[in-house]
């Protein structure tokens, strides 16, 4: 029996949102299982793991050292991993023909970095049971702009533009807007420089002008690419007469608030 379980090596396969893939095993050497190279990480080690028959969710706890080839404090600190997609087996090394036993599959949660060294939180599928079922009223829109409750098209709605200088958080760009604040309360998505594949929330826009909420976390140079994506402020008035989408308004913009309750005759 002892010698079986030496033979056990631990592979990770993330899947990052902006397409970049890593493989990770614990072994000292690499892998080569179903075309996909695993680089040996024995730094990795991964807290235990639970299989259960019942709908408790699935998670557990990955650490590692932090790696500027594979996973760098700066692009854990940019977002670059939240939401990463993350599957788990085990594999005879010995055995090139082994078939790998598939321990878990789930995306990135909380990630926390450390004394140079990283730990995150792995959550099953079953963790979304977690999430309330029915909503809250609101007199926003509770759908996000293009979704498959929204249903507005998006294909108009994306454009690509050039930076031609930044302060801080306040982007300029080579093209205008093509209406009054339409990039408001939408995303900046990074296509090249150090920011790549980073995605900005927008806080306002004005002509050629845009301000993030935050600035991106690495430098900005001028000539950069970026993808604009346009916002919604969530308001019935703007879903109805900037999108002529009242029908599909997800929100309760007429139904008395909780301040009903506190009226008195006359008042």
């Amino acid at each position: 029996m002892s010698d079986r379980l030496s033979t056990l090596a631990l592979c990770w396969l993330v899947e990052r949102r902006d397409g970049v893939t890593l493989a990770l095993t614990d072994h000292d050497r690499d892998l080569v299982r179903g075309g996909v190279t695993y680089r040996a990480a024995p730094g990795m080690v991964p807290s235990a793991v639970v299989r259960a028959e019942g709908l408790d969710a699935d998670t557990m706890e990955a650490r590692g050292a932090l790696n500027a080839a594979a996973i760098s404090a700066r692009d854990l600190d940019a977002g670059r991993w939240d939401g990463a997609r993350v599957a788990m087996s085990a594999v005879d090394w010995s055995d090139a023909g082994a078939v790998p036993i598939a321990l878990c599959d789930g995306t990135i949660g909380e990630v926390e970095v450390r004394d140079g060294a990283f730990s995150a939180e792995l959550r099953g599928a079953a963790a979304r049971l977690e999430r309330a079922v029915t909503e809250a009223t609101s007199p926003e829109c509770r759908a996000e702009l293009g979704d498959r409750r929204c249903r507005v098209a998006m294909a108009g709605r994306r454009r690509f533009a050039r930076v031609v200088a930044s302060a801080g958080a306040v982007l300029t760009l080579d093209a205008v807007e093509p209406s009054a604040g339409a990039y408001g309360d939408g995303r900046v998505r990074w296509l090249g420089g150090a920011n790549c594949g980073v995605e900005s929330a927008v806080l306002d826009s004005d002509g050629a002008r845009v301000t993030l909420r935050a600035a991106p976390p690495f430098a900005i140079r001028p000539g950069m690419l970026v993808e604009l994506i346009e916002g919604c402020d969530k308001r019935m008035a703007t879903c109805a007469g900037r999108f002529g989408n009242a029908v599909n308004f997800r929100g309760e913009p007429y139904l008395p608030g909780i301040d009903l309750l506190t009226r008195y005759p006359g008042a």
